[in-house]
């Protein structure tokens, strides 16, 4: 039995590290959050908004590959030889039939003394739109500068591996060349290190006061501005009609909403990793992530590449579901996807970023192509039903086109 039980206490004390009851705070704080269960539930109409843009995105695919080719012209059987790759379900004929804008089709030699077989080629139509995709980057040079600097800026030593930069070029919007033409045009904010793609950084030259403000910031200074009364910047937390959470859910979220908001372009190195503060910095990177996004969406996949470069814990995905108000995690497609919630309203996406206008474009080219195909076909049909088509009802010709129509 101890006789001085201040001694005890002392002797307690002086053997416990210093920053253990801190570290133990830290990990409870984690707890409370971590071991949160939310039932996921679909989104329909967030989930349509996802595969309204599947036919489009094949057809970029292709055409991406085939300018990429020297000359930006290709045999037919190389594409029908890459299909898989690609992730196209039909042969590259049907393709090429499908959408009569993208490609003509014209017979030259593939070697000198060999036969003659079907080349593609962009069309007129093509090559306009790729002219207007240039002005229209050219127009939103800033805003891709702008982008870029946010990403560095965010980022871990204020450095990311180019190879996920390029990775990801689609997802923000950036130009295919944005590394050999843009990046050079800025020495004041890049720089190229390395010695190879894999091993190759870009990293952020100067610190940009202007850029150093989230979405989340700019709007609780935009709506100070218009009311005159001070404004924290917060998440917008709203769930859709018919969505539910429990009880204890409700008041974690109404506690955490209440928190002080961090500015995921502030340094975060001094932040506990299991720390509620961490979490905080978290789902506002991932926020600001999905607003510099063109389709305020991102797979969650590419987003774990990014783990490392901006301090998001291994179970970062848990956290779209955790703050389902803030975020919807789809399951479309087979692919997890991270959308921003506010960004939408009824499944249609209302925070449009300048750039996609190339994608309107380039969906309004194909529109036009399958137009034309459809009138092609209509009048294709009267002609055989009045008798002044040289082809036959029944011949494999029309039931080749037919059996197109339905693919």
């Amino acid at each position: 039995m101890l006789h001085h039980p201040h001694k005890a206490i002392a002797f307690f004390n002086s053997s416990i590290p210093p920053n253990w009851i801190s570290r133990v705070s830290n990990l409870l704080q984690c707890a409370s959050f971590c071991n949160l269960k939310v039932h996921w539930r679909k989104d329909e109409k967030l989930d349509e908004a996802i595969q309204a843009d599947k036919k489009w995105r094949l057809c970029a695919r292709v055409v991406k590959e085939v300018l990429n080719e020297p000359g930006q012209v290709m045999p037919l059987q190389y594409l029908e030889k890459r299909r898989d790759r690609l992730r196209l379900n039909i042969k590259a004929k049907t393709f090429i039939d499908h959408n009569p804008l993208l490609f003509d089709i014209y017979f030259d030699r593939i070697r000198p003394k060999s036969e003659p077989v079907p080349f593609i080629r962009p069309t007129d139509s093509l090559r306009k739109f790729l002219e207007e995709e240039e002005r229209i980057f050219a127009e939103n040079e800033k805003l891709i500068v702008a982008k870029l600097c946010k990403m560095l800026m965010m980022a871990k030593n204020r450095v990311v591996n180019v190879e996920k930069l390029v990775h990801v070029k689609r997802e923000f919007g950036f130009p295919n060349d944005f590394l050999s033409k843009l990046v050079p045009k800025y020495p004041n904010y890049f720089r190229l290190v390395g010695d190879s793609d894999e091993k190759s950084y870009l990293e952020l030259v100067s610190w940009e006061p202007e850029f150093a403000n989230s979405v989340i910031m700019l709007r609780a200074e935009e709506e100070e501005r218009l009311t005159g009364i001070r404004v924290r910047p917060s998440f917008n937390w709203k769930l859709p009609p018919g969505f539910f959470i429990k009880k204890g859910m409700r008041e974690w979220v109404r506690d955490w909403m209440e928190m002080p908001y961090i500015n995921p372009y502030d340094d975060a190195s001094h932040l506990h990793p299991a720390s509620s503060e961490m979490e905080r910095r978290m789902v506002g990177v991932l926020h600001e992530l999905l607003s510099l996004s063109l389709y305020k969406r991102i797979p969650v996949p590419i987003l774990g590449k990014f783990s490392e470069d901006y301090l998001l814990s291994n179970a970062f995905s848990s956290a779209f579901t955790r703050h389902s108000g803030i975020f919807y995690l789809s399951l479309k497609g087979g692919i997890k996807t991270a959308v921003l919630r506010e960004a939408y309203k009824g499944g249609i996406l209302i925070d449009r970023d300048p750039l996609l206008e190339i994608n309107d474009k380039f969906s309004e080219l194909l529109e036009e192509g399958w137009k034309m195909r459809m009138e092609e076909l209509r009048l294709r049909r009267e002609g055989v039903e009045n008798g002044i088509d040289s082809v036959a009802p029944g011949s494999s010709e029309l039931q080749f086109e037919e059996n197109d129509e339905e693919l």
